[in-house]
């Protein structure tokens, strides 16, 4: 069992970063990890995945504003956020793949945090 646990949400104006972290209480180094969002009446998204050895994907287009990264001796994950849109508000979620399952289309992350609330204002 992984517990992950979000912070850094909050409330910026467009064009403003953020940085998200993830905490994972067990070791990460061995699978896929990633970030979700969900926005209030709109599907869950995939936002972004980084593989053990730092391969990353991202959706298209986010491509360019977001960076994720993980640093794997901390048990840690990040989602570094540039030039926020309104359209980037949503609830967004830290993921965590079974162990030594690496990252594909058809990843199934079993582990979630409980959300991080981030809130781009125009």
């Amino acid at each position: 069992q992984v517990q992950l646990e979000e912070s850094g949400g909050g409330s910026v104006q467009a064009g403003g970063s953020l940085r998200l972290s993830c905490a994972a209480s067990r070791i990460i180094a061995n699978r896929c990890m990633g970030w979700f969002r969900q926005a209030p009446g709109k599907e869950r998204e995939g936002v972004a995945t980084i593989d053990s050895d730092g391969d990353t994907t991202y959706a298209d287009s986010l491509k360019g504003r977001f960076t994720i990264s993980r640093d794997n001796a901390k048990n840690m994950l990040y989602l570094q956020m540039n030039s926020l849109k309104p359209e980037d508000t949503a609830m967004y979620y830290c993921v965590a793949a079974f162990a030594w399952q690496y990252c594909s289309g058809s990843t199934h992350f079993g582990y979630w945090g409980q959300g991080t609330q981030v809130t781009v204002s125009s």
